[in-house]
């Protein structure tokens, strides 16, 4: 089982406006939005997170700039250090983070999991196990920008299949501050009473942790472990673990949404009469709304979107997907199953949008044949996935909300 340990974690300084600093995780914000938190305050995490530097216009300065921007965060860093705009624990500790909101069913929520350092291991060791198939991405920024600053700066998500985490982080620790974007309360505690701290990772070591999201920055970690483990000869350095929240993984400690799918690249026509050799349409003639997400999951439905901005109710049928894992991203993927065999129809190609409103917008759009929503993977599927080792279809599960970046910086050598 994993190691989760605890660390001598970077923060802001006490009285710091956490709503000036603290920032969306990087692979989620457009340049707008950096623009945006960068304005708020100097000393906002995203001048660290997403540097830019250098000239980008000269012919051949793009890699140059790149460096320049690597060096300009791990200069930023130790000069917030330097000017006690960050400071470090002087003992190691744990993180409790909750998220506290209304779903989207309008029920209220509060997620909580502990702010840690996870073990690094290797692909396929156990322990530490994806739980969706990923399409690959370049290593470059997020290694680049460790091995400036050598520290971990947005934390991977992990689900814990251990029992008693909710309950172990029911107590409060101290209260380091807390911040409401978009209807969501974000607050952080400190947990430095050595008891406590042995009592959660105790817990956390008793089973394996599912990546929920953060499987490149975990890929990233292992990388950059392998690195300083070549460079050191050394396997006791920080760099064996990585900045990791985890929660445990039971219904009421997840809030689950859809990724729904587009499709493009290929006619109305001939994609619906794909999909009705497995699903039965009928018209859907109700408003698009967030009773009719509810809706699909208790009647077993999917929900086609035309571009005209009609829908139709998508019912499998039955023995159509016999042997097939029961999720909706498999069930499309073994309905398109003869457009891939099919040279002609190589053109199909498949995105994915989170969110109705969006998906709506998307396909009225014109860029789209059509969408198809589907149903959020339920926590018996997720579990059920981690035990039999099995990789979900890419795109499965959206968890919500977005953890916050810079609420905890963790040091992988010492700054």
């Amino acid at each position: 089982m994993p190691k989760f340990e605890p660390f001598r974690a970077i923060r802001y300084a006490p009285g710091t406006d956490y709503d000036a600093v603290i920032a969306p995780p990087y692979d989620v914000l457009s340049d707008a939005d950096i623009d945006y938190y960068k304005a708020l305050d100097p000393h906002n995490i995203v001048w660290i997170d997403l540097p830019a530097g250098g000239d980008l216009s000269a012919p051949g300065q793009q890699v140059a700039a790149e460096a320049d921007a690597y060096a300009q965060a791990a200069s930023l860093l130790r000069q917030w250090l330097a000017a006690g705009v960050l400071v470090q624990d002087a003992t190691p500790s744990f993180t409790i983070y909750r998220m506290a909101f209304t779903d989207a069913t309008g029920a209220a929520r509060e997620i909580v999991g502990v702010l840690g350092g996870l073990e690094v291991v290797d692909e396929g060791a156990g322990g530490v196990l994806p739980h969706e198939r990923t399409t690959p991405k370049a290593k470059s920024d997020r290694l680049d920008l460790t091995r400036a600053t050598a520290t971990n700066l947005s934390p991977v998500w992990g689900l814990s299949l251990a029992s008693g985490l909710t309950a172990a982080l029911s107590a409060p620790g101290e209260p380091l501050g807390s911040l409401e974007v978009a209807g969501v309360t974000h607050s952080v505690e400190r947990v430095s009473d050595p008891q406590r701290i042995a009592e959660i990772a105790q817990i956390l070591a008793a089973d394996d942790v599912l990546i929920a999201d953060g499987h490149h920055r975990y890929a990233v970690s292992r990388f950059y472990r392998d690195e300083v483990r070549a460079g050191s000869g050394r396997t006791d350095t920080e760099a064996e673990y990585t900045l990791t929240f985890v929660n445990e993984l039971i219904d009421e400690q997840l809030s689950i949404e859809a990724i729904h799918r587009l499709y493009s690249g290929i006619c109305l026509e001939h994609l619906r009469g794909v999909f009705a050799a497995c699903f039965d349409f009928t018209p859907l003639h109700a408003e698009l709304t967030g009773e009719t997400l509810a809706q699909m999951t208790r009647l077993g439905r999917l929900v086609f979107l035309h571009p005209d901005g009609t829908a139709e109710w998508m019912t499998p049928k039955d023995d159509a997907f016999d042997g097939v894992r029961a999720l909706d991203g498999a069930y499309l993927e073994h309905a398109l199953a003869p457009i891939a065999a099919d040279p002609h129809d190589s053109n199909l190609t498949v995105s994915y949008q989170h969110g109705l409103a969006e998906m709506r917008a998307a396909v009225a759009s014109g860029a789209y044949t059509a969408g198809v929503l589907i149903r959020p993977t339920s926590i018996a599927e997720i579990k059920r996935t981690a035990r039999e080792g099995l990789l979900m279809p890419p795109k499965s599960t959206f968890f919500t909300p977005k953890l916050r970046t810079g609420f905890v910086i963790r040091p992988t050598a010492a700054l």
